[in-house]
């Protein structure tokens, strides 16, 4: 249990010296936003890039990755399915969807695979499952929600390649695929850089706590409840029942893919939400629940399976 009570120490303590810093007031009034921005433009996709640069790609060919794949669009299936009854809209649906599915496989799922499953490799298929796949669809179709969304079909259809998170993805996929070998001049600095991404997205988390009200209130409580009830225990269950139940998987194999579908809600959707003006009470209320309810879900999970 040491791996799951470290990974979630490390995020408490950033998200607290975030919630410092904005209720003293060192950053200023811009502060949250100079941060999700340099998160958002600059430092994520640098991130994704060097790590991706670096991954070997035949990770995603495993009965691993088709577990974490179905319980995904399962768990955010059924909030769309909520959010087009309800009329909650295509952004706010789309966020809350990124909530309910979207775990945090970096900078709390390496933790816990390394302490945990033993093997911090194995958050990689979940990781390039979601940079790759989730992230540039969730993104593109929040680009064409927006007022921007107006204009030529070609323009509309590149629209993936104009956002800097995906562009980092995709580059750092094509860099893999072709072997090519990054000069550390050019790679280094890269890394530096990226390593921003992170600590950015969690102080600038803890900043909008401040003068925040109790989670799950308000107009967001239903989309709040159901993506976190989704997220901690919706995903989790699907992937225990195409794991154990469809694909055969037993032992470590069953509570690699059960372990990683159990992680909370990223911090980066909170960026999302952010750069994009759209649900941003329900991104950061879903990560905060989520983030706590997954402390004694995995602690249970791995007990029983491990």
């Amino acid at each position: 249990m040491q791996g799951v009570l470290t990974g979630f120490a490390v995020i408490a303590v950033v998200i607290a010296v975030g919630y410092a810093i904005g209720r003293r007031g060192y950053l200023g009034d811009q502060g949250r936003e100079v941060l999700t921005k340099l998160a958002f433009h600059v430092a994520s996709p640098a991130l994704l890039f060097t790590t991706l640069a670096q991954t070997d790609l035949s990770v995603i060919f495993s009965s691993r990755l088709l577990v974490t794949a179905l319980s995904t669009a399962a768990a955010a299936g059924v909030f769309v399915a909520v959010g087009v009854v309800r009329h909650w809209g295509v952004g706010r649906t789309t966020i809350g969807a990124l909530c309910s599915s979207y775990v945090n496989s970096g900078n709390l799922g390496i933790p816990i695979a390394v302490y945990v499953l033993g093997d911090a490799s194995l958050v990689a298929p979940v990781l390039l499952f979601q940079l790759v796949g989730v992230t540039p669809v969730a993104l593109t179709i929040l680009d064409l929600s927006g007022k921007g969304e107006k204009g030529p079909l070609w323009r509309r259809l590149l629209t993936p390649l104009r956002n800097p998170i995906a562009v980092g993805s995709l580059a750092g996929v094509a860099v893999s695929a072709t072997g090519l070998r990054i000069p550390a001049p050019v790679l280094d600095p890269l890394t530096l850089i990226g390593g921003m991404s992170v600590p950015a997205v969690l102080l600038a988390f803890g900043i909008s706590l401040c003068g925040s009200t109790m989670p799950g209130r308000g107009p967001e409580r239903l989309p709040v409840f159901l993506s976190v009830a989704l997220k901690s225990f919706g995903q989790p269950a699907a992937a225990w029942a195409l794991a154990a139940g469809v694909f055969g998987l037993r032992g470590a194999p069953l509570l690699d893919v059960v372990v990683t579908s159990a992680l909370p809600a990223a911090q980066n959707l909170y960026t999302y939400a952010s750069s994009y003006r759209v649900a941003e009470r329900l991104a950061r209320d879903s990560i905060l629940l989520s983030t706590v309810i997954s402390v004694p879900v995995l602690v249970v999970v791995a007990a029983l399976l491990g």
